[in-house]
């Protein structure tokens, strides 16, 4: 096996880690996210959990990060410089924020539960990628 399939597959690995780990928590059911935000409601603290346990994973990532000279299959680690809260950030936070509300997913979870078949799921899943072609095409040159 060439080294240049590698990088691919750790990262085919490390999705279909991810995915497992997102359907196992039960993140892929979109009613269980909007449960977590509807505060005044049937309030499901289950989320809280999910991600906490995320937070823990990438903190000993990134520790593990600093020790390291670089990474296992690349020369250098590729971690963002930039610390500046802007106004594309704020607005793409709250637009992501928005979306994941009503839609009940954000990217990863909506890519894994596509072979589920929720229609929901495709749904979004095209309207992400709408969402990015128009942003790459048209709004990258005039974002500052």
């Amino acid at each position: 096996m060439t080294t240049s399939f590698r990088p691919v597959l750790a990262a085919l690995g490390c999705g279909t880690l991810f995915g497992f780990g997102l359907s196992l928590s039960g993140m892929l059911d979109p009613a269980r996210v909007q449960g977590f935000l509807d505060l005044f409601g049937a309030w499901d603290p289950s989320l809280i959990f999910v991600l906490g346990g995320a937070v823990l994973v990438a903190i000993a990532g990134m520790v593990l990060v600093r020790r390291m000279a670089h990474p296992v299959l690349a020369d250098q680690f590729q971690i963002p410089t930039n610390r500046r809260i802007d106004r594309p950030l704020v607005l793409g936070s709250a637009l992501f924020g928005i979306g994941w509300g009503l839609g009940g997913f954000c990217p990863g979870p909506a890519i894994s539960a596509l072979p589920l078949g929720f229609g929901a799921g495709l749904l979004f899943v095209v309207a992400m990628v709408a969402g990015m072609v128009v942003h790459d095409r048209i709004l990258a040159g005039r974002v500052s």
